[in-house]
Formats: C-alpha cells, structure tokens, sequence
C-alpha cells in the first residue's frame, strides 16, 4: 500500500530518511480495526520520529502520523485517538506508563489505511471535514485538556498563548475566545499575530513584550525561549501550564517568583479518549472550525514537512487522499 514513512533514524537531517513509497498491508489482530485515511495531520511528533527521538532504531522503517480520520470497513466514519493503551489499563489513558502513540511501536496513519485498537476509534461528527477532523486527536485535544481539564480558568479571566501560529497555539486560541476568556498571544512575526486575532484573540504583542496588565493563566509549548517572559507575566496565584518545549526544555525555573507568588506551573500530555469524544461533541455544538495552514495531498509529504521544520505554518498541515 502506499505510504509515507522513516526509513531510519537521521539525527542530524531528518527529512533525508523521509520515503513517500509502499509498505505492506498490515494484519488485523483481534480487537483492533483497519481504517481507510482519508486525512491526516502533521505534528512536530512526526520530526522527531525522523530523529529517532522516542523510538527504538529496530522499529524502523516506521509509517509517520499520529493523527487521522477516515472510515471503517462498514463505512463509518470515524476520528482516531493516538494514545494506545496496554492491554487491560485502567484510569486516566495518558498516565498509563507502558502506553504509546501511533508511530512509536505501532504504524502510523500517513497510509492508505491503519489498524488501531478498536476503542481507539470515535465518532466524526458530520459538520467537521476529513481535514479538520484530522486535526483533533493530538493538537485540538492537548490544547482542550490543557483549557479544560488543567488550567482551572473561568470565563472572564485573561489568558496569554505564548506562540501565535502552530496547531495547538491556534486551538488555544479558538477554543479559549469560545470558551468566554479573554484571549492574548505573542507572535514572532506580524504575519502570525495577525492569524491569532482572525482566530479569536483579542490582543496579540510581540514576543518577550511586557504586557498592559498581568493574566489569569498562561499556556506554554514554545519553552526555553519564552519561559521567563510566561513566568513574569503571571498574577500572583496565577497558572502556566505547560504541554511542550519547542525551542528546548532548558528553561530558568525562577523558584523564587514560582513561590513567593504563590504560581501554578502544571504539565499537561495529549488528553484521553473521553476528553476527545467530549472535545468532538463541543467543537460540533460550537460551530468551531479549525484552523487549517496548509492542505496537501500525500505524495507532497516532503514540502510539509519542510514547511514545518522551517517553522512556516499558519495552522496545521494536513495531507488528503
């Protein structure tokens, strides 16, 4: 079958082991099903694969994609969930020590088809495309766990996307101004804020600017580079929660402002199954439609690819069959 893969870890040019290509059709086991893509979205997961990053050497070569939606062998149509679970775990999916994602031991969804555990599979609502569908299972769910579930901010309180323009930075954005809080971002370029205020937000600033008044809640992923500016922008009791380190995890903890302020810092990974169903039913009542940079069809993997190394993304990049 066609797909787009990792023939072997690169640490140093991840997109020379990109192979757009065929690999053999997988088996079904028991429990599982097979899902034909019909889309799928890329995630910065995807480049660290090609660095051999959270994979073991023997697992190559390895189909990229760790989201998807497409349909199953009776037609439905479905959205897929990435965390898999071992056998038998109960509880909060994403604490489960032994679990994965697509891409770490099991095949990925830049493919014709791929076979998930069958609790892995949910619901497409019907006013969601294949593309926008595609986006919910990694970037849209860690950003609605890390609103929703971690921050604890009401409606009315401020807060601040550190980051204008990636896939989780945008659904902060949308599903914060939908959510009822007062929305700020920080951008690199005028380009990117400009995005973040026709997605929603109410004030955007460059990065590291001081900003007129000190927010509720702050929502990391860009890390070292910003993590200063997050910490000193906070209220006294506020919270950062934090769900990636972009530019490197090497950031000043500044202890002394996280106590004496009495500070929130809380980490936030991917979100459960359930926290998906209830992100597709709220984005369906809502009317939200996601944020889509760029659309390409799979055989033009490798440009976004390029695109997302190079940090050129105004959403997320989605590939379509």
């Amino acid at each position: 079958m066609f797909a787009v893969y990792a023939k072997e870890p690169n640490q140093d040019n991840p997109l020379d082991s990109l192979v757009i290509g065929e690999r053999p059709e997988p088996e079904v086991p028991a429990g599982w099903v097979k899902v034909s893509i019909k889309a799928a979205s890329l995630n910065g997961h995807d480049l660290w694969t090609l660095r051999g990053v959270g994979i073991k050497p023997e697992q190559f070569p390895m189909i990229l994609g760790c989201d998807g939606a497409g349909v199953l062998e009776d037609g439905s149509e479905v959205v897929l969930h990435s965390v898999i679970n071992a056998p038998g775990w109960q509880g909060d999916d994403t604490l489960d020590p032994k679990r994965t994602l697509l891409t770490e031991k099991h095949q990925g969804t830049f493919a014709e088809s791929v076979v998930v555990p069958a609790r892995n599979v949910l619901p497409k609502p019907a006013g969601l495309s294949f593309a926008e569908a595609s986006i919910m299972g990694t970037a849209w769910l860690t950003a609605y766990r890390m609103i929703f579930v971690k921050s604890g901010l009401r409606p009315g309180q401020t807060m601040l996307v550190q980051g204008a323009s990636g896939g989780v930075s945008t659904a902060l954005v949308q599903l914060g101004r939908a959510a009822g809080l007062r929305v700020w971002v920080t951008g690199r370029t005028e380009e990117k804020r400009a995005l973040a205020e026709q997605l929603g937000a109410h004030q955007s600033f460059e990065s590291g600017t001081r900003l007129p008044e000190r927010v509720d809640g702050v929502f990391e992923t860009v890390g070292k580079a910003t993590w200063q500016h997050s910490l000193k922008s906070l209220k006294p009791g506020g919270v950062l929660v934090v769900s990636g380190s972009t530019s490197g995890p090497d950031a000043n903890a500044d202890l002394q402002r996280v106590f004496f302020l009495q500070l929130r810092v809380i980490g936030s990974t991917m979100g459960t199954r359930d926290e998906l169903a209830d992100l597709l039913e709220y984005v369906d009542l809502a009317g939200i439609r996601p944020q889509i940079g760029t659309e390409l069809s799979f055989d033009q993997a490798e440009e976004g690819f390029q695109n997302m190394q190079n940090g050129d993304t105004a959403g997320k990049i989605v590939f379509t069959r």
